[in-house]
């Protein structure tokens, strides 16, 4: 899992506040085929509703991904920690997500932040799964945070396959924090096939 790639040409788009919202999350509430996400914190994400007259109400992120789920989105996300405690309240109400429609996964050395929808666009940077991490807070409430937005095929690739090789624990066999961690992703992988 250790790399460097050659240096060569690829189009980025470079994000900051806001900008993660608009680019990133509003990418994610459009997926069609597959989202897949990694961060180290993972906390409940207020996202923006349907308009009602000329007001947005906001809305759990949890209940979009419910209604992607329904839809056939698959949706993974990879995480250092435990949800907070928002975050687990909100997952409990959304029936679709509850019976497998959005697959979680815990490893304490997950640290990447990445975004990836549709297997096609990539988010690297340094924002979490959360309101002040990708620019849902106000302006004086958010995160200082900086990431890169690319459609590049090489780039995915590379991405993907790491998200992959996590997801499936291939690491944890090595890993020196396997008899400490409480759910090793290579046992969720055996147990659910």
């Amino acid at each position: 899992m250790d790399f460097v790639l050659p240096l060569r040409g690829a189009s980025l788009e470079l994000v900051s506040g806001r900008g993660h919202y608009e680019r990133v999350i509003e990418a994610v509430l459009e997926a069609e085929r597959s989202v897949w996400i990694a961060t180290a914190n993972l906390k409940e994400l207020m996202v923006e509703g349907p308009a009602v007259g000329r007001r947005r109400p906001y809305r759990s992120v949890l209940e979009a991904f419910a209604e992607l789920s329904e839809r056939g989105v698959e949706l993974r996300i990879l995480h250092a920690g435990f949800p907070s405690r928002a975050f687990r309240k909100h997952f409990d109400r959304q029936r679709a997500l509850v019976r497998g429609g959005l697959e979680l996964r815990m490893c304490p050395r997950v640290h990447l932040k990445t975004v990836i929808v549709d297997g096609r666009l990539l988010y690297l940077g340094s924002a979490n799964w959360t309101g002040a991490g990708l620019g849902a807070k106000g302006t004086h409430r958010r995160n200082f945070e900086l990431g890169m937005v690319s459609e590049d095929e090489r780039m995915l690739d590379e991405v993907q396959g790491l998200y992959e090789e996590l997801w499936r624990g291939r690491p944890c066999a090595d890993c020196k924090l396997h008899d400490e961690c409480e759910a090793p992703l290579n046992a969720a992988r055996v147990a659910s096939g």
